[in-house]
């Protein structure tokens, strides 16, 4: 799963241009956690569900080939 979001992270990185506090990063995590930042989950709590969320990007691009 870590290599997975690795992959997933640096595929990002690319496509935003490397761009971390750009609009694209900012419409994300709006559209995660939303706009209240005493309704944000912890730093610890983010960094486990981005993992997750990585992860799951790159095995959904891998089943679509």
């Amino acid at each position: 799963m870590l290599l997975d979001a690795t992959i997933g992270f640096i595929r990002l990185a690319f496509a935003t241009r490397f761009r971390l506090r750009g609009r694209y990063w900012r419409w994300r995590h709006e559209t995660a956690f939303g706009t209240d930042p005493v309704r944000h989950p912890s730093r610890g709590e983010m960094i486990r569900l981005a993992i997750h969320y990585a992860a799951w990007t790159t095995r959904m691009r891998r089943l679509r080939r």
